[in-house]
């Protein structure tokens, strides 16, 4: 279970016991934070507490807000910000070097019902997005897409409503949450007003293509990463281990026409680990011609210029070569499949954010900084 599955289960089951609950949502970070916008922490009447917004840096001061609106008789949104500049920030232990605005609302009424919808379509495996109100006395109301079913309310005129219904679909399919400004009377110029949009996008898929030891690796890696892993082998002797059927889907099928026949984008990945030529190649060719955002092939430096050579040979153009990662992984001194599996899957993430992979320790700047333009948005 991820940490966004599990953190459904426990607000539909809170909610089901009747109680008070109050969510902390982290819907910006600038500079270094351990933790996305998105990430939520919930905290009930009774102060349970589960989820997390940075880590550990600032979840004291969450939960006393928390307890503090649940005291108060307005119970009104309050969007709080933590910087390490502020003496806040140090007497909260936000010592790492960002700054974070934390919603801190309670999910009651319309609230409720949205977060649920929300909830419900994360724990079902399906997309969704959920658009919460930053700004004026209507701040923390929600509107919940779920497929065509909208629920819930800005509540701060049609206008709104409509401006962000037609807005969520763009964003679910970009696949990140983000913030979007409207004017005060909805309309989509003005930045009066804020709407932060969290995004449980469909999960990426990851393709393993050769049911061998390194695909055994791989896949529960993968699963915990959140990619829908598919093995796939036209061996019948390889593909029937169970090992496989435990951690993937298993298909046994020439490889290229599996590639040929899914829908594949930028957010996922094809790995060829066969070492047999008469899979492999078809297979790239097909890899080639997908949209698969990263390809990745085994194979020593030998293997990989003998198969690149064949496959220009085959007709393959220079720009779609390119696109093949062989051999794949980074640079760890990977031996066993799983140090192998460590290395391939730390290369993809490398890929996703425009990372190189270097040691930490030796580079200077942010650990943890935004790329995705319109996230790097400034408050106040």
């Amino acid at each position: 279970m991820t940490t966004t599955t599990a953190r459904a289960s426990v607000l539909c089951h809170w909610l089901a016991d009747g109680r008070s609950v109050v969510a902390g949502l982290l819907v910006l970070a600038d500079g270094s934070s351990p933790m996305e916008p998105g990430a939520m922490m919930l905290i009930d009447h009774e102060g349970n507490v589960d989820g997390t917004v940075t880590g550990g840096c600032v979840e004291a001061a969450v939960i006393a807000e928390s307890e503090d609106l649940l005291g108060t008789a307005d119970r009104a949104a309050r969007l709080v910000r933590y910087g390490v500049t502020d003496d806040v920030a140090a007497a909260v232990g936000l010592t790492c070097g960002g700054t974070v605005h934390i919603l801190i609302h309670q999910i009651s009424g319309h609230q409720a019902a949205s977060e649920l919808a929300y909830a419900h379509a994360v724990l079902d495996g399906e997309p969704a997005v959920i658009a919460t109100l930053l700004d004026s006395d209507r701040a923390g109301a929600e509107i919940a897409l779920v497929g065509d079913t909208v629920t819930g309310t800005m509540d701060a005129g049609p206008l709104l409503d409509r401006a962000v219904i037609r807005d969520a679909p763009g964003i679910l399919d970009a696949g990140h949450s983000t913030i979007r400004t409207y004017g005060s009377d909805g309309s989509t110029l003005g930045a009066d007003l804020r709407v932060f949009y969290r995004v449980h996008a469909r999960s990426p898929k990851m393709l393993l293509i050769g049911a061998i030891d390194f695909a055994a690796a791989l896949a529960p890696m993968a699963t915990a990463l959140g990619y829908a892993v598919t093995v796939c082998d036209a061996r019948e002797t390889f593909i029937r281990s169970p090992r496989f059927a435990r951690v993937a889907d298993v298909v046994r099928e020439w490889p290229d026409r599996l590639i040929d026949r899914t829908c594949l984008g930028p957010r996922d990945a094809v790995l060829i680990l066969t070492h047999d030529p008469k899979f492999d190649e078809p297979a790239l060719r097909a890899a080639v011609h997908s949209g698969a955002g990263y390809i990745g092939a085994l194979g020593s430096r030998r293997t990989v210029a003998d198969r690149t050579r064949r496959l220009r040979e085959a007709g393959l153009t220079d720009e779609q070569l390119d696109r093949i990662i062989s051999p794949c992984g980074l640079d760890l001194g990977a031996r066993t499949p799983e140090e192998t599996a460590i290395s391939i899957l730390a290369e993809i993430i490398a890929q996703r954010t425009g990372r190189e992979g270097g040691r930490l320790h030796a580079l200077d700047g942010d650990i943890h900084d935004r790329r995705d333009g319109g996230a790097a948005r400034r408050f106040g």
